[in-house]
């Protein structure tokens, strides 16, 4: 697969904490949760989450910050460290530190500290924004953004550059390719008044009017190409002057929606940053973000800082397998090269999903392919074939694999089932023994008789005798 292009990540970091536990009775002085079984996390935030998110996919990530000699501070450096190449701003106060405490996974109470802001430019700032290809401005209002401002003002005349604006921050410079409010940040920057006790926030149509509105005015306001309004379950909103592009999210997604629009702002500016174009961008952050509150939120995401020796990028694979396991659930994993997708593939798949709890389907690379079926394979790509794949509903995750068989990452996901078409034969499968060998299982599945990729391939082709073959 293509490499991801770098980025640079602007902007004031947070230490996010949270106190989690259970709440199964009232305080007996005060009605007030007991909240038990506490567990204390802690995680960068704000822009620092959203640098991290933006390198978990492998991205190389350049990320400029003010920090400062507290003890929060130092813990973003120990948190980033590994994870993003880091160019440090002075920082005049406490690092801000955001506490929640948490009773059954909903917030009881937040508290903020600390209101250390960055108190001018570096030499070594301004070299990273003049080579930055793309750049992501995260503005939390801490100074950050307004000490570069001249610096990138200049260049997002030559680059892409995206703002993700908060209330406490400024406008984003003249330029920017797109800017990335929440709705209710949209209606804070364009001085809408807030929806009344009559109104009904839930309302998809309300939702859609108000957030046109509002990025209409934005545009007016701020010198930018277009405004993305998110919309937490209805998706967001893109407006580049004529009728909006709606895009909706791909599920509801339920969880901790802490993060959610700082993985959003982080995946449409990568996806800026390797050349595609603001719709598609937009469409795959929509997606990123949904992804990202299904996945358990930032703590789930960033969990490991990197693969152990031997394993592969499968990060999210992995991390979906061991939720599932923690569970006592079942994992199944399923492979294939999966070239030109048909209804032989998605009847495997449905049948692979309903025999456990989550399906991890292992796809064979371009090399991986060509070697197996010569020079004219795969016709689809394999960042393709892993994103159809990844739209069907009963597939869970999609991991990529360079070798011959899937054997290397069978042994680091280490799935409960194995789940092949009735066209094989155990015998036929080198990873039966591997699979065993740790309790697992190896089925076969129904697949419809007739159904085959190279037979569609040579159908297409138009080479004699494809269209009576079964």
């Amino acid at each position: 697969m293509k490499r991801p292009a770098p980025l640079v990540i602007v902007g004031d970091s947070l230490l996010d904490q949270d106190t989690t536990g259970r709440a199964e009775r009232l305080a007996p002085d005060a009605p007030v949760p007991v909240v038990g079984g506490i567990e204390h996390r802690t995680r960068p935030g704000g822009a620092a989450l959203a640098a991290c998110l933006a390198a978990a996919g492998g991205r190389e990530v350049t990320f400029v910050t003010a920090l400062g000699d507290d003890d929060a501070s130092q813990a973003v450096r120990d948190l980033l460290a590994d994870r993003v190449h880091l160019v440090e701003l002075p920082l005049d106060g406490p690092l801000s530190r955001k506490t929640r405490l948490m009773a059954d996974g909903r917030p009881l109470l937040r508290l903020d500290e600390g209101d250390g802001r960055a108190t001018g430019p570096t030499t070594g700032a301004e070299k990273a924004l003049a080579d930055a290809g793309a750049i992501l401005v995260a503005d939390y209002g801490r100074g950050t953004a307004d000490v570069l401002r001249g610096a990138l003002t200049a260049r997002a005349a030559r680059v892409p550059v995206v703002w993700d604006p908060h209330p406490a921050g400024g406008p984003p410079v003249p330029g920017t390719r797109l800017a990335t409010p929440a709705a209710a940040e949209a209606r804070h920057f364009a001085g809408t008044p807030a929806p009344g006790a009559a109104a009904r926030p839930g309302n998809h149509r309300d939702v859609l009017r108000r957030a046109t509105a509002d990025a209409r005015t934005l545009l007016d306001q701020w010198d930018v190409a277009s405004v993305a309004v998110t919309l937490g379950q209805h998706g967001a909103l893109l407006s580049r002057g004529g009728p909006p592009l709606l895009v909706p999210a791909p599920w509801r997604a339920n969880g901790d929606c802490c993060g959610a629009g700082d993985s959003f702002a982080a995946a449409v500016a990568g996806r800026l940053a390797d050349g595609d174009l603001v719709e598609l961008a937009v469409r795959e952050a929509v997606e990123a973000a949904a992804r990202f509150v299904s996945a358990g939120g930032a703590h789930a995401v960033l969990r490991p800082v990197r693969p152990a020796d031997g394993e592969d990028a499968s990060g999210d694979a992995r991390a979906l397998v061991r939720r599932v396991r923690e569970r006592g659930g079942t994992v199944v994993a399923a492979g294939g090269c999966f070239d030109l997708l048909h209804a032989g593939h998605v009847e495997l798949l449905q049948a692979a999903r309903r025999a456990g709890d989550c399906l991890v389907v292992c796809v064979n690379s371009d090399a991986s392919v060509r070697r197996r079926k010569g020079g004219g394979r795969p016709v689809v790509p394999a960042e393709d074939r892993a994103r159809v794949l990844e739209a069907l509903d009963c597939v869970d995750a999609v991991v990529v694999f360079d070798e011959d068989t899937p054997e290397r990452l069978l042994d680091g996901l280490r799935p409960d089932i194995w789940a092949k078409g009735g066209d094989y034969a155990l015998t036929d499968l080198p990873e039966t023994a591997l699979v065993e060998s740790w309790g697992g299982q190896v089925v076969l599945l129904p697949y419809l008789d007739g159904r085959s990729s190279t037979r569609l391939v040579e159908r297409a082709a138009g080479r004699p005798g494809a269209a009576t073959r079964r």
